[in-house]
């Protein structure tokens, strides 16, 4: 597999850490290519601008500061999420947010998992994903604490996470358990409780939920995974436009061409207007997979639509 651009090598891929307390062990990365920068061990603050890279509560987690960032004005936060067996460096190499990062001015995180006893990170979501073996750590607060010490940092006015698989099943249990914190989130192939008592947002949370209908990983029509139900497409979406209180039956709006190992415009977009001026949006990947071939419009449409959620 090319190191450039691959995609994440599986379909998948302890006690609530004192994050905003930590020490942060960083290796800046904001310099010239030849610029090695402080040792690994050296204790330093996130950066400025730039790409700094951080051990924080055990788990690495990497921050990309755009040079537009001016601390006097407030920035949106995006978090992504990598899928099982995965890690965050990879899922920044086939997602491709930095750009975004850069063009658009916002803060950008993408950290780690834990290690099960398999060896492969994961995020303990659901039921149904995918603490498997091993531990179970509490990745909701842990990565409310992560948001909270970024908040400290850097003047933020809007958070928003971005998940595939597993991790977007932790972008849909962070929109249950901490709505006051997320502004929206968006799931690539992933899916939000089945066992809707679980999720009990305090507000509305703005959704985008992409879902391939070839996903032979997380099927779009429901399934199992590990004994443990999840629910369809339709389901996830019926369940979130219940959360945010969406009236009328949504409208179509125009067909994405989003992926490119599909022909032409392949992905069909169905908007629900919800409260609060939220939205919940349906992107529906025909003759997707589970690990899609994004194109070039894929990072700018799904950033598009969560910072338009305010």
């Amino acid at each position: 597999m090319p190191s450039h651009r691959r995609r994440p090598r599986h379909g998948w891929r302890p006690a609530r850490a004192a994050i905003a307390a930590a020490t942060l062990l960083v290796t800046l990365a904001c310099g010239a290519a030849g610029d090695p920068g402080p040792a690994p061990t050296t204790p330093a603050a996130w950066p400025s601008t730039g790409t700094g890279t951080a051990e924080v509560g055990g788990r690495q987690v990497t921050v990309h500061v755009p040079d537009s960032y001016d601390p006097a004005r407030p920035a949106p936060l995006v978090v992504l999420l990598h899928g099982y067996s995965s890690d965050a460096a990879e899922q920044e190499s086939y997602l491709r947010f930095t750009p975004e990062s850069d063009r658009r001015g916002f803060v950008y995180a993408y950290p780690d998992g834990t290690v099960d006893d398999r060896g492969n990170r994961f995020w303990n979501a659901t039921d149904a994903c995918c603490a498997f073996s091993g531990a179970r750590p509490d990745d909701s607060a842990y990565l409310s604490d992560l948001i909270t010490a970024l908040r400290d940092t850097y003047k933020i006015d809007r958070v928003y996470l971005i998940g595939h698989s597993n991790g977007g099943f932790m972008a849909f249990r962070m929109a249950c358990d901490h709505a006051g914190q997320v502004t929206a989130i968006a799931s690539l192939n992933g899916a939000t409780w089945n066992d809707d008592t679980q999720c009990r947002p305090s507000e509305p949370v703005g959704v985008l939920a992409i879902h391939s209908t070839d996903d032979d990983t997380i099927a779009f029509a429901g399934g199992t995974n590990g004994g443990h139900t999840y629910p369809s497409a339709a389901g996830t979406i019926a369940r979130w436009r219940d959360h945010n209180r969406c009236t009328g039956a949504g409208s179509d709006e125009p067909a994405l061409d989003v992926v490119a190992d599909v022909p032409a415009a392949e992905t069909s977009v169905r908007t629900y207007a919800c409260a609060d001026g939220s939205a919940v949006r349906s992107w529906t990947v025909n003759g997707g997979s589970h690990i899609p071939g994004v194109g070039p419009g894929f990072a700018p449409a799904v950033i598009d639509f969560l910072l338009a959620q305010t």
